[in-house]
């Protein structure tokens, strides 16, 4: 009879374990860095020739702002930017882009043909910004308060759904001066 207790156990274990990772939403990436402070970084800007203008996060410091992970060849920022582009021409709040592992020529054309939603858009080639980030993949977009620290993160296209429910809602609270959000 015993034995049949072990198999049974691990059995039951085995069950738990798989209902509480189908409780999971497998979208929902964790993000170490909300609530704690944005990585600092120095990039040439995108539409600089000769690289001579730099987009500093310390120079962002005092203002919240938006920054969207993207590139070229990406296919699901091409979905998401039409939503990037209408926010940007209507909303106070600046977004600024990161453009991630592209090439200068591509992304320029891509802005040229698509529309430039992006106050600045730093060119991170090698991209060291975006680990620094934790980007898993493009796009992705962060808010980022006047303090400097990171209060959202956006995995994938922000879409107008998302927009409406989560980002503009968080971004009014953040310029008010209203407490700090923890976002999911």
């Amino acid at each position: 009879m015993t034995r049949f207790l072990l198999p049974l156990g691990i059995f039951l274990a085995m069950v738990v374990a798989l209902g509480a990772g189908l409780r999971h939403d497998p979208r929902e990436l964790p993000s170490a860095l909300v609530g704690k402070p944005a990585p600092a970084f120095a990039l040439p800007v995108l539409d600089t020739p000769g690289g001579t203008q730099t987009l500093r996060a310390a120079d962002l410091r005092g203002k919240v702002w938006m920054l969207n992970v993207w590139a070229s060849w990406c296919t699901a920022c091409r979905t998401e930017h039409p939503v990037l582009v209408d926010f940007a021409a209507k909303s106070p709040v600046p977004l600024y882009g990161l453009n991630y592992k592209d090439t200068a020529p591509a992304a320029q054309a891509w802005l040229r043909q698509m529309g430039n939603p992006y106050v600045l858009s730093g060119v991170d080639t090698d991209g060291r910004v975006g680990i620094d980030f934790g980007v898993y993949g493009v796009p992705e977009t962060y808010i980022i308060d006047a303090q400097g620290v990171v209060r959202y993160r956006q995995v994938g296209p922000v879409t107008p759904d998302v927009l409406e429910r989560q980002i503009k809602p968080l971004l009014r609270q953040l310029q008010s001066g209203g407490p700090r959000a923890n976002p999911a």
